[in-house]
């Protein structure tokens, strides 16, 4: 029969080593460590002898290492289910659209005033042509052809610029 005394005095530090080898954190090394004892105590009437008390003492401190893996990665995966954030996968569309029409209202400037508010209306006030056209008191075929011969002068001064 193996005395726990005599083995914890013996090879606790060698197991606490081995630990700090396999996991880098002291804190889960002493726990471990303390573990590996618990489970020798329970399993002592198994150990027959065949290989040396250091190397039983490893191989339970491994199993239990392995253990804890596992169980740190069942803790990532819920965590990331239970906390997931989902980023705004429409951010750098609506970002794009931003800078968009910043260039835009800037380029705006070169119109009349009458199309440089029916684009202005359908950019930034998101208004359907019908009601840009009601707007104006015009229908909305005039309010997208305006819109079209507006968006078509600005096309044509960004590119000789």
């Amino acid at each position: 029969m193996l005395n726990v005394d005599d083995i914890y005095n013996e090879y606790a530090k060698m197991i606490y080593k081995f630990l700090m080898s396999l996991c880098n954190n002291a804190e889960l090394a002493e726990e471990l460590t303390q573990e590996t004892y618990y489970q020798a105590v329970k399993s002592s009437k198994k150990y027959n002898g065949t290989c040396k008390v250091s190397t039983w003492l490893c191989q339970i401190a491994k199993h239990l290492w392995y253990q804890e893996i596992e169980k740190s990665k069942r803790r990532k995966t819920s965590t990331l289910n239970e906390d997931i954030v989902l980023p705004d996968l429409e951010l750098p569309e609506k970002i794009c659209l931003k800078f968009e029409k910043m260039k835009v209202i800037k380029a705006v400037h070169i119109l009349d005033e009458t199309s440089k508010e029916v684009v202005l209306l359908r950019i930034t006030g998101a208004f359907s042509f019908k009601e840009i056209g009601e707007v104006f008191s015009k229908n909305e075929n005039w309010a997208r052809v305006t819109f079209y011969r507006a968006k078509q002068k600005i096309v044509k001064e960004e590119r000789t610029r």
